[in-house]
């Protein structure tokens, strides 16, 4: 099969052209392609398929198989490979996923995208379409006790469930230990990707993520999503602000026009291979 390595702010992804390639078990593939000693090494798999919707279907699986709605900085990764591929010749395309349709726009300088800019849609607030077991209208700054320590918590989907708590210094968070028992807590049916945030600026948010399904990630563009909207709900950012994840840093906008959440960063091929299944 072959494949092509790109990462987003290094959230990176195996990448296959359906166009081109038959994955018949790609549950299966994730989990022995993603493996970083015996595999190819990566976050998870991203499908590339035909869609009788959009332009291009994105399906995408975790390192450990799960099938995941949407993944912010995998979908601008599609969004260059079929416009540097030439499977298409638009500046502006739009992708089918599990969180619905989303469109993007290419930055592109000498022939090749370098930015794209994801409508990302509008945040999802109601606990019961998050998913979140409660009977709030919404779930903002709730008290949630992990590990024996109480957090407060903001809960959003954008197209998959995010819970953001506030810390003083992300750098020295365990992450590690707190994030594993938050993907799992009963609050969340489906789990839960954990931001943990420290507040630089009304401008700058500093984030660490555990994703449900692939642990800690250099990044997460739905979860830096969430964090902006949960800090414009929280009252401690504006609606415009530079996320700074492990990886590099992703611009986010909420707008109040639309209500739209618009994510613009970096896609970028590693390399290309050819592997034996």
């Amino acid at each position: 099969m072959n494949f092509t390595k790109m990462h987003g702010l290094g959230n990176d992804y195996i990448y296959v052209n359906c166009f081109e390639e038959t994955v018949e078990s790609p549950s299966e593939c994730a989990r022995i392609l993603s493996d970083r000693h015996f595999g190819i090494g990566s976050d998870g798999l991203v499908l590339i398929m035909a869609s009788d919707k959009a332009d291009f279907r994105m399906r995408m699986f975790n390192s450990d198989g799960s099938e995941a709605e949407m993944c912010g900085n995998a979908i601008r990764c599609v969004g260059k490979y079929v416009y540097d591929n030439r499977l298409t010749d638009k500046a502006e395309i739009i992708v089918e996923t599990l969180a619905g349709i989303k469109v993007l726009l290419l930055d592109i300088e000498d022939g090749e995208v370098v930015l794209v800019r994801v409508d990302m849609g509008e945040p999802v607030l109601r606990p019961s379409d998050i998913p979140v077991n409660s009977e709030k209208d919404t779930f903002i700054s709730q008290p949630v006790i992990v590990n024996g320590q109480q957090y407060d918590v903001t809960c959003v989907s954008m197209g998959n469930p995010h819970a953001v708590a506030y810390v003083e210094d992300v750098s020295k968070f365990p992450l590690e230990v707190v994030g594993p028992k938050m993907e799992v807590h009963s609050l969340y049916p489906r789990k839960i990707n954990a931001e943990f945030v420290q507040v630089i600026d009304s401008e700058t948010l500093k984030m660490r993520v555990w994703e449900r399904g692939a642990g800690e990630t250099l990044a997460c563009g739905t979860g830096a999503c969430a964090v902006l909207v949960a800090s414009v709900l929280n009252g401690v950012s504006g609606r415009k602000a530079t996320v700074k994840l492990l990886g590099g840093d992703l611009i986010i906008e909420w707008s109040e026009k639309d209500n739209h959440v618009y994510m613009t960063g970096p896609a970028v091929k590693v390399f290309e291979g050819r592997i034996d299944l």
